[in-house]
């Protein structure tokens, strides 16, 4: 693919670009923090000529993000963080409709993902807006000459933020990202109500399968963790938790879940979900006793977390038996399914988090970008939390949008919070 041909975008088909708009225009609706920048970003343009590249999730959510970004004066080549994440109608409307660069098909190859990431940084970015940094490592490893240029950047996810605190530790990291994961208004609604609902809602739909009674292994009980754990329990199923932290594992506990390692949820689950951000999670040992039917998916950013050439190695064969459902026949007569190659099944198979839980994320990624373009000079290379100021209006504004008000403190509870003379 040359790169002549990707200057305007590289999309699927250009005329599913109707479908596409009716989507973004669907999803604006269910945002209304972000409109609310928005219409402020149009009359005060914040990022005006600021060259951004951004590496997310190319869905009907992250568009409405890009035209806010485009509407205050950023100049916005995108490309997808996930080879199986992107909405082909979306990428095409952005492309068409709203004329942001855009090089996203879902399903492409690993060769064309990676070219659409270096095109991406073709454009000379000053602001990269990543999710799972694989842009900001290209652009730090192959593409060092053009880090001259960047003044600073923001991440998504979980995945990236531990990559990015590796790099500020040993130094690689040369100039400064906002972690927008770690904002309160990102994890704990995003990950907790956005990928518990999206991921179940990623496994019924490649499967068809009645949750309720089975057993739901949960790998990890983070804030993604909790929320698939707490979705699975709601649709009835018997929850299971495998955890390294004994402070999350008793909370799962608590919370009314059991507690054992894979090795003995492995021989229990019926469905497994992985949600860790790391490696080999469900590995060999664990597929040679799980019980036939067993169904096996990933909700973790990068598809490692299952040791996806020991299920191969163990297997005589695999068919494809629905859409992005793998079937693997084990030499011993099982059969174990694999959903989504092991990548992120709620967007692989589903449409990734609802736009309202998106709306509080993606107003983070906007709000966190103006602060940026304003204050990068006083920041040092290094991973920074979204000033909680920002975190705290996202908050309120949601809140007023929802049609849900705060109570306020009185002059007498404000003098009593700050003193300290009053007691029993």
């Amino acid at each position: 693919m040359a790169t002549a041909e990707l200057k305007k975008g590289d999309v699927k088909d250009i005329g599913l670009a109707d479908a596409g708009k009716r989507k973004i225009e669907w999803a604006q609706q269910q945002m209304p923090v972000l409109q609310h920048i928005r219409k402020r970003f149009i009359k005060e343009q914040p990022l005006k000529g600021i060259r951004v590249s951004a590496c997310l999730h190319v869905t009907s959510e992250t568009a409405n993000l890009m035209i806010a970004l485009r509407d205050g004066g950023a100049d916005i080549v995108l490309c997808a963080s996930n080879p199986l994440s992107t909405q082909d109608e979306v990428a095409s409307s952005l492309n068409r409709d709203f004329g942001i660069p855009t090089y996203a098909i879902k399903g492409e190859d690993n060769d064309t993902y990676y070219e659409h990431l270096k095109v991406a940084l073709d454009h000379k970015p000053q602001f990269t807006m990543d999710d799972g940094c694989d842009l900001v490592t290209m652009l730090l490893t192959k593409r060092p000459e053009l880090v001259q240029h960047v003044i600073a950047g923001t991440e998504e996810t979980t995945t990236g933020v531990i990559r990015l605190r590796a790099m500020a530790k040993d130094g690689t990291l040369k100039y400064p990202i906002v972690a927008v994961n770690d904002a309160m208004t990102k994890h704990f609604f995003d990950n907790r109500y956005g990928t518990g609902q999206s991921t179940l809602d990623g496994v019924i739909r490649a499967t068809n399968v009645l949750i309720a009674g089975l057993k739901v292994v949960i790998a990890g009980y983070g804030w993604c963790g909790r929320g698939a754990a707490m979705r699975a329990k709601g649709l009835g199923a018997d929850v299971i938790v495998t955890e390294i932290d004994p402070v999350k594992g008793i909370e799962a506990v608590m919370d009314g879940f059991r507690v054992m390692p894979m090795a003995d949820a492995a021989k229990e689950g019926d469905i497994f979900i992985t949600v860790t951000g790391n490696k080999n999670v469900i590995r060999r040992e664990h597929f040679e006793v799980m019980k036939g039917g067993a169904i096996v998916c990933n909700s973790g950013h990068f598809n490692v977390e299952i040791e996806i050439p020991a299920l191969e190695s163990l297997s005589t064969g695999k068919k494809e038996v629905r859409p992005l459902v793998d079937e693997f026949q084990m030499k011993d007569g099982r059969k174990i399914y694999l959903i989504a190659e092991g990548r992120l099944v709620n967007l692989a198979t589903a449409e990734g988090h609802p736009a309202s839980v998106m709306d509080m994320s993606f107003a983070n990624q906007a709000l966190s970008a103006e602060y940026l373009a304003k204050h990068h000079k006083e920041l040092k290379p290094q991973v920074y939390v979204v000033p909680e100021d920002i975190d705290r209006e996202i908050a309120r504004l949601k809140l007023e949008s929802m049609g849900h008000r705060l109570d306020k403190l009185t002059k007498e509870q404000e003098h009593y919070l700050a003193s300290w003379n009053e007691g029993t």
